[in-house]
């Protein structure tokens, strides 16, 4: 089955499904921030429209000035990107044909993007249910690639490693002349963040992949950026077209900058409502991934393929993001993002629902 490759757009999957697509539809494929872009944005969006009629600042100075100041770097250490993907292609182009490793299960983006660019992909496939990783199976990978990708919460799973833990994984990649890529899209979403970013400056081997576009949930603008040692950051932007983050998404960014409690909002009501659909689902019997951010993996043990549950959904208007093309999960979870509590409570009813449909 030609399954869609990301969440978001669910006319694609009725349409792949063979089904009529519901008026009303609430799509918890989408882990966006569920209380919407701050304020601002929809406030000055009007006053933004002089900035379509001319090029945007292709260094996106202001923006990366403001991101320095946050993350204590020097500006050198920033690379602005059309999202976190562009930040991936970039990097995946420095890679090519080099031999990376993958945690799996995790974002599928990372082995497309360097298999494109001739890389070589191998895994460490952790084990279902807890997905734990263990340090000497790690090791031993480590010493036969060149990269590794790491994403930090991670995606779909949701679940964390302790600080500790992952500057160890630092250091074992340093020692066997590996780079380390981490993915921290989803990392202010947790309510104690764990970053990697401060150890940039000690580690020229490390670069840290961040997104605006799911905590200020502005997908359609698309905005991220990449923190590295200096002539990493150079190298990229040799392989970085002019003009690649328009003008909207660095005013866009700019703002979401300046919203300095909405993070602390919004990763108050996602553990709110987090821990509410969890408690209700583990005591129905399904099954739940430990996540620590604004979505989780669910599974009912009673099937194999979650497919059936899947589609049951879809035809009263729920939409999960499936895991067909998720290494090491294959169609056996589903993947849902917490959303307002209204809708967090439809979806209770409906998986109720499917367990007492007999």
């Amino acid at each position: 089955m030609n399954w869609p490759q990301h969440g978001s757009n669910p006319n694609y999957v009725y349409e792949y499904m063979g089904l009529p697509m519901p008026k009303a539809v609430i799509d918890f494929s989408v882990n966006l921030n569920p209380l919407g872009s701050p304020a601002g944005i929809e406030r000055k969006w009007s006053s933004w429209f002089a900035a379509v009629d001319d090029y945007p600042d292709p260094t996106g100075k202001e923006l990366v000035e403001r991101i320095a100041e946050k993350e204590q770097l020097p500006m050198e250490s920033i690379l602005l990107g059309n999202g976190a993907a562009e930040i991936i292609a970039l990097l995946a182009r420095m890679f090519a044909g080099k031999r990376v490793l993958l945690i799996q299960p995790t974002f599928s983006e990372y082995e497309r993007t360097c298999a494109a660019y001739g890389c070589s992909v191998s895994y460490v496939t952790l084990t279902e249910g807890k997905w734990e990783l263990q340090p000497d199976e790690l090791e031993a990978e480590l010493a036969a690639a060149d990269v590794l990708f790491l994403c930090h919460p991670n995606n779909p799973t949701g679940i964390i490693y302790s600080e500790d833990f992952l500057v160890k994984i630092l250091k074992a990649c340093r020692k066997h002349d590996c780079y380390l890529v981490m993915d921290e899209a989803f990392y202010d979403f947790l309510a104690e963040p764990i970053t990697m970013a401060p150890m940039i400056n000690d580690f020229p081997n490390l670069a840290v992949i961040r997104s605006l576009t799911k905590m200020y949930a502005i997908a359609g603008l698309r905005l991220g950026y990449l923190l590295a040692a200096p002539e990493v950051i150079e190298k990229l932007e040799a392989y970085q077209p002019h003009w690649s983050v328009n003008a909207l998404a660095m005013l866009a960014g700019k703002e979401c900058l300046l919203a300095e409690d909405y993070g602390y909002r919004t990763r108050t009501f996602i553990s709110t409502e987090r821990k509410k659909m969890v408690h209700s689902l583990r005591g129905q019997g399904y099954l739940v991934s430990d996540s620590k951010v604004n979505f989780y993996l669910l599974r009912d043990p009673e099937l194999d393929d979650q497919l059936p549950l899947f589609l049951f959904l879809l035809k009263r208007g729920i939409v999960a993001r499936h895991t067909a093309n998720y290494h090491g999960l294959h169609g056996r979870w589903l993947r849902f993002a917490i959303k307002q509590t209204e809708e967090n409570d439809i979806l209770m009813e409906a998986l109720t629902a499917w367990k007492n449909k007999d």
